[in-house]
């Protein structure tokens, strides 16, 4: 058990794997900070000053000034802020990932063209089996004739 366990985690996508998960939760945190201390300020000018992450519906028919009094208070609320902010965080999320496997595959492509074989030069005649320009319609060597596709 210990070996198959050896060789499982030594392969290279199990290793890259953990590298993507450690890379996106590390991108996960600049894409909150970026939601939570640039995008939603600016949101809140444009919408006359609404802070959406106290943006809340209390369910417990007390009143308190802030999601985080309420919350203190043990009251039952519908967070609609912090959804809010949750939404913007996965579409910017889910964007940068688009645009980032939008490359990769743009980059595959490239390589794909770069490595296929070049179209054949040359063809074989099927008489006296030497190699002919592809063009040929008449061997030079037994010079039979070959037609169009020889």
């Amino acid at each position: 058990m210990w070996k198959e366990f050896k060789k499982f985690i030594s392969r290279g996508n199990v290793i890259d794997l953990a590298v993507g998960i450690i890379i996106g939760g590390a991108f996960q945190v600049i894409v909150r900070s970026l939601v939570d201390d640039i995008i939603m300020p600016i949101l809140g000018l444009f919408t006359g000053g609404i802070d959406f992450s106290n943006l809340y519906i209390n369910l417990s028919g007390g009143s308190y000034e802030t999601l985080a009094a309420a919350k203190a208070a043990g009251a039952a609320t519908i967070n609609i802020g912090l959804f809010i902010n949750a939404v913007i965080n996965f579409l910017i999320l889910a964007f940068v990932i688009f645009l980032i496997v939008r490359q990769i595959n743009k980059i595959r492509e490239r390589q794909k063209k770069e490595e296929a074989p070049a179209a054949p030069t040359t063809k074989t005649c099927p008489f006296c089996h030497t190699s002919i320009p592809i063009e040929a319609t008449r061997c030079p060597n037994c010079t039979s004739e070959l037609g169009k596709k020889g």
